[in-house]
């Protein structure tokens, strides 16, 4: 079996979500790579015995490493150093050495600030030196040291616990360190190796991949031997299978059952998204792109210039929230709208049309609708969303009715969007 990992995310602020844990998804995906089976994420609050009791749990299933994020730090509710110490059965201990390399650093901090409480700050320095005796340091990448601490002898079947920082760039940047260290490589010593695809589709319902997989074990395919997962994410299915190198045929030939089954929906078979697949198109095509929006007020353009490098195709984007606003920017006539309504087939083609040749561009994007909460009628219900994409030759219109609050509408609207994007780039219209 491989080695086993725990991750316990600690913060009375991560654990009643004001603020969103970015640590540990990138800590199991790094633990994957390493070939070492991630088994459980806890989070806690601020609280010693939550976390000791976390800790002892992690040891009780059979970890052979725990690592923790957040607490390293020098206020009073960063308290993993003690905790992780008295677990792991060591003392606590001032490292000088650390404290002065600490403190040169905060030494920089504080010329910005000339008014700080030095006491504190001097207070604050001594507790960031205070670390488990016998640990491996991790030299600071802000302020706040990590360690990594072995089990002390007679507790040879606890796990070794790393103790990284919370803020996401300081973790990540002592990730590699940690990795270097004895303890580490000690207790990940059984690690195997995992491959892991993903597989994404767009257009059918969750409940297909369950069909999918029935159909898969009723053809013979051992699906006991991997390890797969589904997950809906901005209205499209992603199917992520991770298995060891020696069940790699038994994946093939579920990867096979997959593709007979959804020829028609699965677009990407090696992790990349919509978003990266019409930024390679619009790059090798060498076209360029641009939306008129009402309902989702420049989400589209917000979608396709998050990528590095979309200055190089998107050329800008018009948020039309009012039909004054459609006619004037985009040139949609005025009364197609009083004729046919804003929410329409025929005003999404406009502005569509209108976006393309109002910034020059290759290709235009047109959406417009009823977001909610209000605002529906019986022939228009809140989540009627029309779109349109057209490169001038080839044009795709659609009318959907999109389910959830005002925020899905939207979010799930600039997917379809993307979609559509796509569709057209390939060659494809109405």
């Amino acid at each position: 079996m491989s080695a086993r990992a725990g991750i316990v995310v600690t913060g009375t602020e991560v654990l009643t979500g004001r603020v969103l844990d970015r640590n540990g998804g990138w800590l199991s995906e790094r633990l994957r790579e390493l070939g070492i089976d991630h088994a459980h994420t806890v989070v806690v609050g601020d609280r010693p015995e939550d976390m000791r009791a976390a800790l002892e749990w992690l040891a009780s299933e059979g970890m052979y490493l725990v690592v923790t994020s957040g607490g390293p730090g020098p206020t009073e509710d960063d308290m993993t150093a003690e905790v992780v110490a008295g677990f792991a059965g060591r003392a606590v201990v001032l490292d000088e050495e650390l404290e002065g390399r600490i403190a040169k650093i905060l030494e920089r901090l504080t010329k910005r600030w000339p008014n700080l409480d030095m006491d504190a700050i001097r207070a604050g320095n001594r507790k960031q030196a205070m670390i488990a005796e016998g640990a491996t340091i991790l030299e600071p990448v802000g302020t706040a040291p990590g360690l990594v601490v072995p089990p002390a002898e007679g507790r040879e079947g606890q796990p070794t616990v790393v103790i990284l920082p919370g803020p996401p760039r300081e973790l990540q940047g002592m990730w590699p360190a940690a990795l270097e260290t004895e303890s580490f490589r000690a207790a990940t010593g059984g690690r195997t190796e995992y491959r892991q695809v993903m597989l994404r589709m767009f257009g059918i319902p969750e409940s297909e991949i369950a069909e999918t997989l029935r159909i898969a074990r009723g053809d013979g395919v051992d699906l006991d031997a991997m390890e797969i997962t589904t997950c809906l994410r901005r209205g499209e299915v992603e199917l992520v299978t991770r298995f060891e190198p020696s069940v790699e045929a038994t994946y093939d030939a579920f990867e096979r059952v997959v593709r007979e089954r959804h020829a028609d929906t699965l677009f990407s078979d090696d992790g990349t998204t919509v978003d990266e697949q019409v930024a390679r198109m619009l790059t090798e095509s060498d076209r360029t792109i641009a939306t008129a929006e009402s309902c989702t007020g420049g989400l589209i353009a917000g979608r396709l210039t998050e990528l590095a490098g979309s200055s190089s195709y998107v050329l800008g984007g018009l948020v039309v929230y009012s039909n004054e606003a459609k006619s004037a920017l985009a040139g949609v006539d005025a009364a197609l709208i009083e004729r046919v309504g804003a929410v329409s087939t025929e005003v999404a083609e406009a502005l569509a049309a209108g976006a393309r040749e109002r910034l020059g561009a290759d290709v235009g994007v047109g959406i417009t609708g009823i977001a909610g909460p209000g605002g529906g009628t019986e022939d228009k219900p809140v989540g009627t969303v029309c779109f349109s994409v057209t490169d001038g030759t080839r044009t795709m219109t659609r009318r959907q009715h999109l389910p959830g609050s005002r925020a899905e509408v939207r979010d799930r609207s600039t997917t379809l969007a993307m979609h559509m994007i796509r569709r057209v780039l390939l060659g494809e219209s109405d």
